[in-house]
């Protein structure tokens, strides 16, 4: 299917579906900074061929989304939230499975606790737990940290964004794996000649998360399944563990070798482990 815009409360959110709309909504939410793109089509048709309605869109101030002016964001956090059943509601679907990767998995802890009705089951790829409980986990590594402290690119230029962002893949991508700089490039590349205000991505770093769900997520009753790195540099396995340990009934599927993020070489594990995850979700509600 072609790409669509749809309107969610004056904002326009570009979205493209994958499959046939009568078969069980998956809504891919990608993390902070991060366009559809991120999701690789590939992903998206193979879990259409496994008989999912598969959709997934760029957030605010990615892609051809609406963007604000650089570090001048017009919303806060749960805007990200917000987007995510504005874009249920845009394509008539009353409820769907959330796959969200990174922050795209805060999104769906978020919408599990303060719209269960609205999530048949959630899938939890790289991604920390969402709510305000004490727990000591483990922070970035040293290579996350040296990367931010020393990063130097000029928004206005699109070979530096370019190189850039090649960079922060390749400190998430962990040290257990050969990184391939051809082509994440040549998707990077693509998302920034795409977007329409390539220096708007910052905004995201900028989004107030305060005022978030009291409940804790052993509330959530969504069936669940963690899917994290066991390399992941930006959040160490510990943060998937603590989700699965915390989520009643959740399962956690570790990636060897696996960073932040969805590597190809993961693409056939994962695939399977959500079409099998979705389907067993709606069986046991009755679907």
């Amino acid at each position: 299917m072609a790409e669509r815009m749809i309107d969610v409360d004056g904002v326009e959110l570009c979205t493209k579906a994958f499959g046939d709309p009568g078969d069980p909504p998956i809504l891919l939410v990608h993390g902070l900074g991060a366009s559809m793109l991120w999701w690789d089509e590939a992903v998206c048709t193979r879990l259409a061929d496994h008989g999912r309605f598969v959709v997934r869109y760029d957030h605010r101030d990615t892609g051809r989304s609406t963007a604000w002016p650089p570090g001048q964001p017009g919303y806060d956090g749960f805007a990200l939230d917000a987007d995510a059943l504005g874009v249920l509601d845009a394509l008539g679907l009353a409820d769907a499975h959330l796959v969200g990767i990174s922050a795209g998995g805060g999104v769906a802890q978020a919408l599990a606790l303060t719209h269960a009705d609205r999530v048949r089951s959630l899938v939890l790829m790289s991604t920390s737990p969402g709510t305000t409980a004490d727990r000591d986990l483990p922070g970035p590594t040293a290579a996350i940290g040296a990367f931010l402290e020393t990063a130097q690119v000029d928004w206005d230029d699109p070979d530096s964004v370019v190189e850039h962002l090649v960079g922060w893949s390749r400190a998430l991508a962990g040290d257990r794996r050969e990184f391939d700089e051809q082509a994440w490039r040549e998707l990077v590349r693509r998302d920034v000649a795409r977007t329409r205000s390539v220096a708007s991505l910052q905004n995201h770093d900028l989004l107030s998360h305060d005022g978030g769900p009291d409940a804790p997520l052993s509330s959530i009753t969504a069936p669940t399944l963690v899917v994290h790195g066991d390399a992941d540099p930006l959040f160490p396995l510990a943060h998937g563990a603590a989700l699965a340990a915390e989520i009643p009934g959740a399962t956690l599927l570790a990636l060897d070798g696996a960073g932040h993020g969805l590597d190809v070489r993961d693409h056939d594990a994962v695939v399977d482990a959500i079409a099998d995850h979705t389907r067993r979700a709606d069986r046991a509600a009755g679907r």
